[in-house]
């Protein structure tokens, strides 16, 4: 069963996506007539300024229930399996950078054109820079959601887990009572734990976005964004069509082992 800030986001999400789908439609009309670099700026912005709509409701909405972040409901099994710190990781917006920029050097033959495949070495340089940096960012939220997953077993945690065994066991109320006052403090000592390294994440994918977009020139950007845009929705569809067939599948085992 869901709570209300998973209904509540879990609307919010799916019509944040089909908004999404809108964007892409757009970031391809534009990546193919090519027109004035103010038209794909206005492109850029909008859609940048979808995805930082997206990151004040999360975090307005983590406040409440940041454990549905690291367990989202409305994504599909294949997206949770590739989440890093409850979203993308940024990572891979640089090896993303690299594929675009071999993929439209075989197709332009390197004509130096508004694509990837004409970054400049400037840019190039300052795309590896950023990279190294972002990298290092990345480690540090790592090794922060490290220390928050060892200590779970603290001495304190491990203390209370035994103290609550205890309680019960003697079927002592008072001392029940007196326990889950201090497991739920520690519990929300954990949780704040866990808003804190998800707002880390958060931001440094939005360093990494801004980053990639400030080096990369308007048209480049909207090649960029379409290509990562058409990438997320991809990966919403392919893995709903696996959650379905899986559905499919076991009620199909269910009708066997009931006519059985």
């Amino acid at each position: 069963m869901k709570s209300q800030i998973e209904e509540e986001f879990s609307d919010f999400y799916e019509k944040w996506v089909v908004q999404l789908e809108e964007h892409l439609r757009l970031l391809l009309v534009v990546s193919k007539e090519k027109p004035q670099e103010a038209v794909c700026e206005a492109v850029v912005s909008k859609l940048t300024a979808h995805h930082k709509e997206y990151y004040t409701v999360k975090w307005a909405s983590a406040a409440d229930d940041v454990l549905a972040f690291f367990t989202p409901l409305w994504l599909t099994a294949l997206e949770n399996a590739y989440l890093w710190v409850t979203g993308w990781k940024p990572s891979m917006a640089f090896r993303l950078v690299e594929s675009l920029k071999k993929a439209d050097a075989g197709q332009s033959g390197g004509d130096g054109g508004a694509t990837l495949a004409g970054l400049t070495e400037e840019q190039v340089r300052k795309i590896e820079g950023l990279r190294v940096k972002m990298k290092a960012e990345e480690e540090k939220v790592e090794r922060e959601m490290e220390r928050m997953q060892v200590a779970m077993a603290d001495r304190k945690m491990v203390e209370l887990a035994g103290m609550e065994r205890v309680a019960r066991k003697n079927e002592d109320a008072a001392a029940v009572g007196q326990v889950d006052v201090m497991v739920n403090a520690a519990v929300k000592g954990l949780l704040c734990g866990l808003e804190k390294v998800m707002k880390m994440a958060d931001c440094v994918r939005l360093k990494t976005l801004k980053g990639v977009l400030d080096v990369l020139n308007p048209m480049q950007s909207v090649d960029f964004l379409a290509a990562t845009t058409m990438l997320q929705i991809q990966m919403k569809k392919w893995g709903a069509i696996r959650d379905k067939r899986c559905r499919i599948d076991n009620q199909k085992k269910c009708l066997v082992i009931i006519n059985h």
